[in-house]
């Protein structure tokens, strides 16, 4: 998945979210539209109608600055056969995720003689990263804004990521940080951030262990598979509590690896093999 398709995965699957954090208010509704514009196929990344302000939102998401054709003219294409489609006015968000000095020129108008159009343009590297550190369906975007410690800031999304309950959202979620992140971080500190917070999962369980504690252990045992895969079935679950102490030091290590309840239920079998 490339980086602008990350961006639309996010903006369509959460665009509440997004419309909340762009517009500054939380709409009664918001109604994803096909992307796609009639003539020559192109493709915006998010459109939505927001029906109470009878008014369309479009998001462009771009890495580079220099496009051909350029973005002011790009975001006025846009403009013009949207509001041909649906005859409405159109609020536009350009979200430039990567600093670059072209990224840093980009003009937050097309004006050519007599032509003249505007639109928003948000600089990722220039944003305060404390309202997206507070939602998840912004978090990928958070490793992208302004601060002091970069290095912290990451650390800062992988801790809200941890806080999230649901397993796949809480995966997905995951996922899409660490690929927006390789916008600005080598892929060896991506990965080691992100497995701090399983380690120390696992360093507390292991002490657990050590010390003997089995119910102790059972109850941690099952907190993990539950944030990791989600809600255990009645099955699973009375196999885990047959298991041994040694078993579950076994399992406390071979979890980190499971992402759904087919990888735990296939380890047990494997267990009575």
């Amino acid at each position: 998945m490339s980086f602008d398709n990350t961006c639309k995965y996010l903006s369509e699957t959460y665009p509440e979210r997004f419309t909340t954090w762009l517009l500054g208010s939380t709409p009664e509704s918001v109604e994803v539209i096909k992307t796609e514009l009639s003539i020559e196929p192109v493709r915006a990344d998010f459109v939505a109608y927001l029906p109470q302000e009878q008014r369309l939102l479009q998001i462009e998401f771009q890495v580079r600055g220099e496009t051909n054709p350029p973005l002011p003219l790009r975001m006025l294409d846009y403009w013009v056969r949207l509001h041909r489609s649906y005859q409405l006015p159109i609020t536009q968000f350009l979200i430039l995720l990567k600093y670059s000095r072209a990224a840093a020129e980009v003009e937050s108008q097309f004006q050519l003689e007599g032509t003249q159009h505007r639109y928003n343009v948000i600089r990722m590297w220039e944003q305060d990263p404390e309202l997206l550190l507070q939602e998840a369906a912004l978090l990928p975007l958070a490793t992208l804004c302004a601060a002091e410690d970069t290095t912290q800031l990451l650390g800062r999304v992988a801790e809200a990521v941890d806080k999230i309950e649901e397993p796949s959202q809480r995966q997905v979620i995951s996922n899409c940080i660490q690929l927006l992140a390789g916008l600005r971080f080598k892929k060896e500190l991506i990965k080691r951030i992100f497995m701090e917070g399983i380690m120390r999962e696992s360093v507390i369980y292991q002490e657990i262990l050590q010390e003997g504690k089995q119910e102790e252990a059972l109850t941690y045992t099952m907190r993990l598979l539950t944030r990791r895969i989600g809600k255990l079935e009645p099955e699973l679950e009375a196999q885990i509590r047959g298991l041994t102490t040694p078993e579950l030091e076994d399992l406390g290590e071979a979890l980190l690896d499971f992402s759904e309840a087919a990888d735990l239920a296939a380890w047990l079998q494997a267990r009575q093999s």
